[in-house]
């Protein structure tokens, strides 16, 4: 090792790394490597993901796996996970008062049934509504909702926490999960060049 050059990672962060890209996700979800924030940990790894229905995309989402060793405040454990969901909404349903409550089950139920052991979850859930003005005028009123979240993984392979919030994506979405005994076809052709490899 010549001065300046960083330590290798940590083999357990290298585990939960490979494990943040499974190689089966439902065909509706595009998944890719995206950049990680470099200052909310020592190691840190993220993946961008889409969800369509034909040609439209109808939620977009990030998942952040954060790894310190020592562990952080609010942490239970070296490994945190940090989910963003954004998805399109009619007006009526980001209106109801439910809809939060109802947002957040769909995270902490797809988290069951995949098995995926957390701890120390929160998050909050957000609705927007975007009205045009002047010569935006005639633009369409939108509504979107938007689930932010983080809970710590208790194991080390995150593939059923990635599992878990493809699921989520996907009710946000407006798409029912998969039944348990019903396998995800593979994923169609990229629509775009094979994503980078993750970035440390």
């Amino acid at each position: 090792m010549t001065i300046g050059d960083a330590p290798p990672a940590p083999a357990a962060f290298r585990r939960a790394l490979a494990s943040l890209r499974p190689a089966d996700v439902r065909p509706e979800i595009e998944l890719e490597d995206i950049p990680a924030p470099q200052r909310l940990a020592p190691y840190s790894g993220a993946v961008g993901a889409s969800v369509y229905r034909g040609d439209d995309e109808l939620a977009v989402g990030r998942l952040i796996m954060l790894f310190d060793p020592d562990g952080q405040r609010g942490w239970d454990g070296p490994f945190r996970l940090v989910a963003y969901v954004r998805a399109d909404m009619e007006p009526e349903i980001t209106s109801d008062p439910m809809l939060g409550p109802v947002a957040w089950s769909w995270l902490t139920e797809a988290l069951d049934s995949h098995g995926a052991g957390y701890a120390a979850a929160g998050g909050t859930v957000t609705r927007a509504v975007s009205e045009g003005f002047g010569n935006k005028a005639d633009d369409p009123i939108t509504t979107e909702l938007e689930l932010r979240a983080s809970w710590s993984p208790l194991e080390e392979d995150l593939s059923a926490h990635v599992a878990a919030w493809c699921d989520l994506m996907c009710l946000a979405a407006g798409i029912p999960p998969l039944p348990p005994d019903v396998a995800a076809l593979p994923p169609r052709s990229a629509r775009r060049e094979d994503p980078e490899p993750f970035r440390t």
